[in-house]
């Protein structure tokens, strides 16, 4: 069975070594045929803490990490301008 991969959007990454990544899945209607869109939120492993908000990720299936952890960042394909030293620099020039 292959591994299931996944294409998203990091929309919080406050945990330590896992995000969450935003996949949106969009289907015809199956009555009215207009397109849909759904989100679905995954919880995924980042073991360096690389991934910022905002970051374009691909996840894959892996095994159980912890209660909610089954995907993986396999790569950042778009990475987010704003980095983390960045947003800590302005915070501590607004104090």
């Amino acid at each position: 069975m292959a591994l299931k991969e996944r294409i998203g959007t990091v929309v919080s990454d406050k945990m330590d070594k896992t995000v969450v990544v935003a996949v949106i899945n969009r289907y015809p209607h199956p009555t009215y045929k207009k397109i849909v869109s759904r989100t679905t939120r995954y919880k995924a492993h980042d073991p360096e803490n690389s991934c910022v908000l905002g970051d374009r990720v691909k996840i894959k299936e892996t095994r159980p990490l912890s209660a909610h952890k089954r995907w993986a960042i396999e790569e950042i394909i778009n990475k987010n301008i704003q980095t983390k030293e960045v947003k800590q620099w302005f915070n501590k020039k607004l104090i």
